[in-house]
């Protein structure tokens, strides 16, 4: 057998969890192959060409989540990602030409100017203590006893809940399981402001602004903003595609060995345990560490199989909430109409909560929304490389477009979202559909062909109470250990969840490395 057949580890996909744990495990004195299906390494952090001559953050368009004790370890500044001078700010466009940032929200009302700092502060810092538990292993619910770390961490964290004080312990608990809505007809007067706040917590969900536990999504999504040691947005240079080859040039640089175009088929289990994978062409990999980027459905149904596995177990990850509901929109512009041509942060199209709400009506009836809400974002005006001279694109999130829908096809799915997303945007930026180019729409069944997420779920699996912590993915499951011995998730299916922060491909290298020594030990008393 080959050297590139035989391996300590091996980690399926490349995306930027994946990349983080063949990093943090290489850097520990493994031996790591990681074999991605794509021809470049990225998976949702991925730059590339839509249209010819330009190029837009495939998935992911925006950076606010990569930790920085991630960064720091793997020396990504040295590999080329910058985080220095990219923050942008969120804007708000409402019909009429007006429009409003965090630093004039007087315009559209001088009383919620007063309040926002003081809310959005206050939320910000329930958000990150309950982030705090982040880089940590959250322990199975039904373990007999915990290691003394494990009860050094959740010490940790109960005391980063405890310095919020009374009054904002109090908060926290009224406010964790509530609807966004509601929070913010409690701190906020106008609709526009609360408008913004509402998609924030509703951004990625099949969930409406009155649905329970979009508060605690918008709380995650307040968190993972300030992780990046800023606060805010970041537009890496390059698009997210960047990020993925800053770790991949660091994954390198520790001996990780990167094969791309290359699928797995399934992972090869002998005597009830990892043995490696089986590539689609047949080729065999060996390694009794198979650690998987995939999202736990895939992982388990496809890759595992669920006859290695038992039903119960089966049955928990089947009834995984895998409802992706949004689509990305890219456009190749000629020019930019007057209310984007200094728009060079972070678009928000969402002028009041009722408008989200009508916009989850559709989509929880099967049906693409009449008005999508929208994230738009115009990376060519801060880095002109990404189209033809004098050009720009457009990198749009529109929601709700449902995964499982009723009585329409995928292809009309796909024509409808691209147009009433269009139409939507030309009531705030006239002029924009006469410059349009090219265009290219993604539902969520095309993230799910192309970029491997069941249900078109970003976030593999929906970030709710119910599905985070100890309970993500589902039992059996929570400590990056899968039932099978020998193979581990370290994607965004396991806590603590989305975004491009590598929390969760860190927090996986640790277990595994937790695992290695303690074979080694049984292996040395031997």
């Amino acid at each position: 057998m080959t050297p590139q057949n035989q391996t300590d580890v091996i980690v399926i996909g490349a995306g930027h969890n994946g990349l983080v744990t063949a990093a943090y495990l290489a850097k520990a004195g493994l031996k790591v192959t990681v074999v991605e299906a794509a021809p470049q390494i990225g998976g949702a952090a991925v730059t590339r060409e839509f249209v010819p001559g330009y190029k837009v953050s495939g998935v992911a368009h925006l950076l606010h989540g990569l930790h920085p004790a991630i960064a720091r370890d793997l020396d990504l500044a040295r590999h080329g990602l910058d985080l220095k001078a990219q923050r942008v700010e969120t804007r708000s466009l409402l019909p009429g030409g007006r429009s409003f940032d965090t630093n004039s929200i007087a315009s559209v009302s001088p009383t919620d100017a007063e309040a926002y700092p003081a809310a959005m502060a206050r939320l910000t810092r329930m958000a990150d203590a309950l982030a705090a538990y982040a880089l940590h292993t959250p322990p199975r619910p039904d373990a007999m006893k915990m290691d003394w770390q494990a009860k050094l961490n959740l010490g940790k964290f109960a005391w980063s809940l405890r310095r919020l004080g009374k009054k904002d312990m109090l908060e926290l608990t009224r406010i964790l399981t509530m609807n966004v809505n509601d929070l913010a007809n409690d701190y906020f007067e106008n609709e526009a402001v609360k408008g913004v706040l509402c998609f924030e917590g509703v951004l990625g969900l099949a969930l409406g602004p009155r649905s329970p536990s979009t508060v605690f999504n918008l709380l995650y999504r307040l968190s993972s903003m300030g992780a990046n040691g800023q606060g805010g947005f970041l537009l890496p240079k390059g698009g997210m595609g960047s990020v993925a080859q800053a770790l991949g040039m660091a994954a390198q640089a520790a001996g990780v060995l990167i094969r791309t175009g290359a699928a797995v088929d399934h992972i090869l289990i002998e005597n009830d345990a990892a043995a490696g994978v089986v590539l689609s062409t047949g080729e065999e990999i060996r390694a009794l560490r198979v650690v998987s980027n995939a999202d736990p459905q895939r992982t388990a149904l496809q890759l595992i199989g669920p006859r290695n596995l038992d039903t119960m177990f089966v049955s928990r990850i089947r009834h995984m909430r895998m409802n992706g509901c949004v689509a990305k929109i890219h456009l190749a512009l000629d020019s930019l109409p007057e209310a984007l041509a200094n728009a060079r942060g972070r678009i928000v199209v969402a002028p009041k909560p009722d408008d989200i709400e009508r916009a989850y009506d559709c989509a929880k009836y099967g049906r693409v929304s009449d008005r999508p809400a929208l994230e738009v974002t115009i990376p060519t005006l801060s880095d002109p490389s990404l189209a033809p001279a004098g050009k720009h694109v457009a990198s749009i999130v529109a929601q709700y477009c449902p995964y499982k829908l009723r009585d329409t096809s995928v292809n009309d799915a796909r024509h409808q979202i691209g147009e009433r997303s269009l139409a939507v945007l030309e009531e705030v930026a006239p002029g924009l559909k006469q410059r349009v180019s090219g265009m290219e729409v993604l539902t969520p069944h095309d993230l799910e062909t192309q970029f491997g997420m069941t249900g078109g779920q970003w976030h593999h699996g929906e970030i709710t109470l119910d599905q985070v912590l100890f309970l993500r993915p589902a039992g059996q499951a929570q400590e990056y250990r899968m039932p099978v011995p020998g193979v581990y998730l370290c994607g965004a299916g396991a806590h603590p969840g989305g975004n491009i922060s590598g929390a969760p491909g860190y927090n996986a290298a640790r277990e595994i490395l937790k695992d290695a020594r303690a074979q080694r030990r049984v292996v040395g008393a031997a």
